[in-house]
Order: C-alpha cells, then sequence, then structure tokens
C-alpha cells in the first residue's frame, strides 16, 4: 500500500533551500502552506533553519524516522541520499531531481543505479523527474507546483509535469472542480499507474480517477488491474502518443492494420477503461462522474429556454445512442397546464425564452419525478428576462432534493461566461451540479456515464479452452525453426489449421506437374493451383495462384507456369512445388488476424474481405485471450456489420463458425506467444448453418 506517500506522519525534504529560486524552496513552502499538521523536516548541510524550520545535514540526523522523503537535489547526488534514506529506514521517496532516463543513455545508468538501491531496502519511489505529490485531504503539497488545488472527489495521475503544473493552475482558476490526491509519475522507475490504481480503489475521498499517460510498458498487467479496478470507480485515461504505427516493419495484412491506436483502444475497451480523446473530454466526464450519480439507463430528458441549443443536444443525445425519454402523461399534462401555451412539454421541454426561475423549477420538479427519466440535461440561455441565479438554485435545489432521492444525474448548461460565471460557481460549490458551457459537452459526459455502466456490468471473460493438438504445432514451428525461417506459409499453415481443428479445403503438395494432374483428379475439378514456397508469402503479387482449372491440362500448363514465374520474380527462391486445392464455392470473405503489440500482447483482427479491408479498413480488434462474448461484440462493431445478417433476400451469414475461429485463433496466439503476426485471408463464411472455410493463412515468428 502506498499511504505513506499520501498520509506521512512526518516528511523530509532533501535539498530544501531558502532560495526562492530553487525548487526545494518551492516544495518546502508548499509542504509548509498547505495546512499539513505532521513534522516537515529540511535537509540541507549548508543551512540552520529554513522557513522557520530547523535544517538538519542528513536524514539520518532526523530524532525520527519520517515516512515520506522528497529529494529535490542534482542527479549525481540522489544514489548517496538514497542509501541514506535506506539506512534510516524511510520506505516511501519522492524523486523530483531531473537527469536520469528521459536525460539518454548515461540518465538510464543512473536511474538503474538508483532503483536497485531502492530495491535493496524495500523503498517504493515516485518519480524521479517528476512534480511530485499531493493529498488535498491530509493535507499535503510536496511539489513546486504554484499552490494546492481545491479539495474533491478526483484522483488525478500524470506522466508529464509540465502538463499537471497546468492543470493544477487551472484548478486554481476557478475552474469548478477539485482533487483528492494529485501525481505526477515522472519516469515512472518504480511506481506506476497500476499501483495508483490500486491504492485509489478503496480511496474514500476518491470518485473518479482520471490519468494521462504516454506508455504503459506493462500492457497486461495494466489491463488486468483496471479491470478490477473499474468495478469500484470509474478510470478515464487521455494516451498520447498513438498516432504512430509501431517501429517494428510487418509484413502481414493484419499488422498493416494494427497500430498503437488500436491496441489501445481495444485494451481499455477490455479493461473497463473510459477513453478521452482530449483533456477537455477527461474534465468534462469526470465532473458528471464526480459530482453526480451514475446514469443508470439511456433514457434522457432535456429542459430548456431556447430551441437551437435543446436541438443540438438532441442531436448529440441520438449520435451518442442515447434517446429521448418519453414521459408519463401526468407529467406531459402537467406541465402542459402550467407552462404558456407556446411552450412544448414534451421532451425536450421548452420553458421559452421569457422563462422565470419560477417556471424552469416547476418544469425541472416535474420531469425529474417522472419514472421514465434517467437523467436531466438543464439548458439556460441568459436572455433579457432570466433570471440567472435564482434558475441556477433551482437546478440546484431539484439536483438536491429530488435527483439525490431519486439517484438520477442533472447536468447543467448555463451558456454563457459574462453574466453567468457567478451562478455557474455557486451552482458547482453548493449544490455540487457541473456546468457545461456548450450543450454537446453535456451530452458527452452522459454518453461517458452510459459507457462505463456498460463495460463496468460486463462479466469478466472466461475464454473457452477447446482441445486441440499443441504437439503438432509445436513440431511445424520446430521444423521452421530448424530450416532458419521465421515465416509459415499457406502449406505449412494448413497443419495448424488442422490441429486447431478448423475446417480447410483439401489440398495436397504437388512437386512436379504429374504429381499436380494425379492429385486434382483425386481431388475432383475445378482446382486451385498456389505456389509452395517458403519465401513467396504473398502469392498474386507473382502471378502465384491459378483458380478454375477444369482438367489436367490446365493443371500441368498452370504449374509450369506459377513455378516459372515464381523463379522470375523471386530468384533464389526455394520452390516446393504447387499446392493443388479444391475449388471452393463462394462465400463472403472474411479477414482474421493477429498482430503482436509490444505493450498488450496480441491484438486480434476481425473484418470483412475485399473493398472493405483494402479501401475502408472496416475492422475491429481484441486483446487475446477473450470469450464468446466478446467475440459476438466483434461481430456488431464493424461497420459492415449488415452484411452478415443479409440484406436484399440475402441469407445471414453463419456468425457461429465466425465466433469460433476467432476464438480458436485467440488460443492459438495465446498457446504460443512466439507468433507475431498471422493472416488467415480469406475465411470463406457459408450461410448460416453451413460453416466457415480458411483458405489461406500465413504466420510470422518472433526473430530469436
Amino acid at each position: 500500500m502506498l499511504e505513506s506517500f499520501f498520509q506521512p506522519k512526518s516528511v523530509a525534504v532533501i535539498g530544501a533551500s531558502a532560495n526562492p529560486d530553487k525548487l526545494g524552496y518551492a516544495v518546502l513552502k508548499n509542504a509548509l502552506d498547505s495546512g499539513y499538521a505532521g513534522k516537515i523536516y529540511p535537509i540541507n548541510p549548508k543551512a540552520g533553519n529554513i522557513l522557520g524550520c530547523p535544517a538538519f545535514a542528513s536524514v539520518e540526523d532526523i530524532p525520527e524516522t519520517p515516512d515520506l522523503a522528497v529529494v529535490v537535489i542534482p542527479y549525481p547526488q540522489v544514489p548517496s541520499a538514497l542509501e541514506s534514506c535506506g539506512r534510516k529506514g524511510i520506505g516511501s521517496v519522492v524523486i523530483i531531481s531531473a537527469g536520469f532516463r528521459e536525460a539518454g543513455y548515461e540518465g538510464m545508468k543512473r536511474e538503474t543505479e538508483v532503483i536497485q538501491i531502492a530495491k535493496r531496502y524495500g523503498i517504493r519511489v515516485i518519480g524521479p523527474n517528476c512534480l511530485g505529490v499531493i493529498d488535498t485531504f491530509t493535507p499535503l503539497n510536496v511539489t513546486f507546483a504554484a499552490g494546492t488545488p481545491p479539495k474533491g472527489p478526483i484522483a488525478f495521475m500524470s506522466q508529464s509535469g509540465a502538463l499537471g503544473t497546468a492543470i493544477l493552475d487551472w484548478s486554481l482558476a476557478g475552474s469548478r472542480i477539485g482533487f483528492s490526491k494529485f501525481v505526477s509519475l515522472g519516469n515512472k522507475a518504480d511506481i506506476s499507474e497500476i499501483d495508483l490504481m490500486l491504492a485509489w480503489a478503496d480511496d474514500p475521498h476518491t470518485r473518479v480517477i482520471l490519468a494521462y499517460s504516454e506508455g504503459l510498458p506493462d500492457g497486461q498487467a495494466f489491463m488486468r488491474t483496471a479491470r478490477q479496478v473499474s468495478r469500484k470507480k470509474p478510470i478515464i485515461v487521455v494516451k498520447s502518443g498513438v498516432t504512430q504505427a509501431g517501429s517494428r516493419a510487418v509484413s502481414s495484412h493484419t499488422g498493416s492494420l494494427a497500430g498503437s491506436e488500436q491496441a489501445y483502444a481495444a485494451a481499455f475497451k477490455q479493461a473497463g477503461v473510459l477513453r478521452a480523446e482530449t483533456m477537455q473530454d477527461l474534465f468534462d466526464y469526470a465532473l458528471g462522474f464526480a459530482y453526480q450519480p451514475l446514469l443508470k439507463g439511456d433514457r434522457v430528458a432535456i429542459v430548456t429556454n431556447a430551441g437551437g441549443p435543446g436541438i443540438l443536444c438532441t442531436d448529440a443525445l441520438e449520435r451518442a445512442g442515447l434517446s429521448l425519454t418519453r414521459f408519463e402523461s401526468a407529467t406531459t399534462t402537467a406541465l402542459q397546464e402550467f407552462l404558456p401555451d407556446a411552450a412544448s412539454a414534451a421532451n425536450p421541454v421548452d420553458v421559452l425564452g421569457d422563462a422565470l426561475a419560477d417556471r424552469y423549477h416547476f418544469a425541472l420538479e416535474k420531469v425529474a419525478s417522472d419514472p421514465n427519466v434517467d437523467g436531466i440535461i438543464v439548458i439556460v440561455t441568459p436572455q433579457a428576462m432570466t433570471e440567472i441565479e435564482a434558475t441556477a438554485k433551482a437546478i440546484g435545489e431539484t439536483a438536491k432534493q429530488i435527483g439525490a432521492a431519486r439517484d438520477i444525474p442533472i447536468l447543467s448548461c448555463i451558456m454563457g461566461e459574462y453574466r453567468v460565471s457567478e451562478a455557474v460557481d455557486k451552482l458547482a460549490a453548493d449544490y455540487g451540479v457541473p456546468n457545461y458551457p456548450f450543450p454537446e459537452r453535456a451530452a458527452s459526459a452522459f454518453a461517458a456515464m452510459r459507457d462505463y455502466r456498460v463495460l463496468r456490468d460486463h462479466p469478466d471473460p472466461k475464454p473457452t479452452r477447446f482441445e486441440v493438438d499443441n504437439d503438432h504445432v509445436r513440431a511445424v514451428i520446430r521444423k521452421v525453426r530448424e530450416d532458419g525461417r521465421v515465416s509459415i506459409g499457406d502449406s505449412e499453415s494448413r497443419e495448424i489449421l488442422s490441429a486447431y481443428k478448423l475446417r480447410i479445403p483439401q489440398a495436397k503438395l504437388a512437386a512436379t506437374a504429374d504429381e499436380a494432374v494425379a492429385f486434382a483428379d483425386q481431388i475432383g475439378y475445378p482446382v486451385v493451383l498456389k505456389i509452395a514456397s517458403p519465401d513467396i508469402l504473398h502469392k498474386t503479387d507473382v502471378g502465384g495462384v491459378k483458380v478454375n482449372l477444369t482438367n489436367a491440362n490446365d493443371v500441368r500448363d498452370a504449374f509450369d507456369l506459377i513455378v516459372y514465374r515464381a523463379g522470375r520474380y523471386v530468384p533464389g527462391a526455394v520452390i516446393w512445388g504447387c499446392l493443388v486445392q479444391e475449388m471452393l464455392p463462394k462465400g463472403m470473405e472474411i479477414l482474421v488476424g493477429m498482430n503482436r503489440d509490444p505493450q498488450f500482447g496480441p491484438l486480434v483482427t476481425f473484418g470483412l474481405g475485399g473493398i472493405y479491408v483494402e479501401v475502408l479498413k472496416d475492422v475491429t480488434f481484441r486483446v487475446a485471450p477473450f470469450d464468446q462474448t466478446q467475440a459476438n461484440e466483434m461481430l456488431g462493431e464493424i461497420r459492415s456489420h449488415h452484411l452478415l445478417d443479409g440484406v436484399r433476400g440475402a441469407p445471414p451469414a453463419d456468425k457461429a463458425a465466425i465466433i469460433e475461429t476467432l476464438l480458436k485463433i485467440s488460443q492459438l496466439v495465446t498457446d504460443f506467444p512466439e507468433i507475431v503476426e498471422l493472416d488467415i485471408n480469406p475465411l470463406l463464411v457459408y450461410d448460416q448453418g453451413r460453416g466457415a472455410v480458411s483458405l489461406d493463412m500465413r504466420l510470422v515468428l518472433a526473430s530469436k
């Protein structure tokens, strides 16, 4: 546990300074000014007294053992300071000092040395190269930020210290947001997002956990922890640096589609983490979670004094998959009897531009009491007659009395700035009702609440285990390794598919044209010929495929031509001959693939083949292993999913066969982590009940 970082009984500031231009001065002053009730020990061998506190030359000279040490000294002195902390028995250290991994190779060596010292003494470390730590409920501020943020139910961790200073300054400037805890993670040499999520999962002062992250080195551990913690409270993350695919070159189709962005999106979804695209989204979502009940259903009511913003809000809710609720007849009747004739008693409820606070109050009471309402967005535009402060009070009173009693969230959208800021501040401070300057942002907050409910209630995955022949797969991989190869082409991949009991077409490898004819006669015409070579993975690129061969002469001619072309276009390639394969009837072409992400591991891809992949890139992803529920969700996430259900009289595709294929591939790439890329392209899917056939598969193994 990390209590000593947030509720220490005493704190040592190593590098405290009397010079206001030094970071050691800022950290010590913040600690003193934050209202911290425990002992604070400045550590500076050249000072006798700093800011009214007696200074000590070393932590080993302090008469007691502090729970926490904060290190603000030049990097060459950090190892010896950490040794002193270890000898003193200090178990928690924040290293603000820079000059470590972020400074290059030499800095990395320094950081490794520091962490080795920490592990030897059992010290937990936040940092290095960080802003520090704040707990507003202790209270304690050991950062060099300009002040302590307001108290509130939001815990925030940031990998960027500079971004953290901006956020803290923003909160001090009347952003109507308060923090329970703030941690600048810095280089994450020891304590990471995983540790803080676990520490804050049961924190009584925290209702929502926010994070700005630039990277998650142990993605699988993050997913496991986040799934556990998100059952208790929302986790919202802004992840930067995901627009570039990994630096490792990829040769598979799946590899060209899968990148860091897709991996993070899939992993967050599976872990129950809400993804915020921007910092604005991050705090818009956080406000709703922090100060209002969760949205228990998808039915939202709008109360407004202006038609335009009401329509914008309606559009935003519909785009987000939320719905406008239908009121009970008693609610509609009461509104019709009270509101002016020109007003609207339907949803959105338009109380008109001349509405005073009493009209808003009546409408809100009736709407909030309606059993069909799961949440309310109240829009107020500051028109000439609008009683802004009184209307804000009406919103707050409704949230306090009816919203709280019924456990429904109420979000405010008092639009404007100059005339409304005082009322908005009072609404947040007195009633805990967050305000959004535009209706679309309020609608997005409700959408985040809905998404969290769905993610939280999603059962933990229970991947199906199929009876397969892993020994045979190992033998195929071992043979490829012995040949000095990393690529496994179609003819060898057939053995792996068979070992996992995936349906494949009849086929035989022919070394000569005569063998090809004999096999074709045995299989039955028409047939397909494909070049068989460990050095040629993309057969069509070299003219290595011939289809619909209907007689022996066609097979013989095709064999000779394919082998000739292969030798011409790929000189020196090892040619095993041609794979003679039965010609199957047409079906729906599906892509199933996998690319191993460096953070999260096997990222499985699903999408319709042909133009849907080539042009539209209409695919979806999951981190393996996953279960049947998640595989079924994948089928519904692609934009062209209606084609699977059958359109214009076409029968539905065999979804069960697709799901089984996805689950078996999930198991395969989990069982064999040496597989780094995989494509089944295409998986030929027939009408419901008729199954699916893997026509072509290729694998790439990790280089040893």
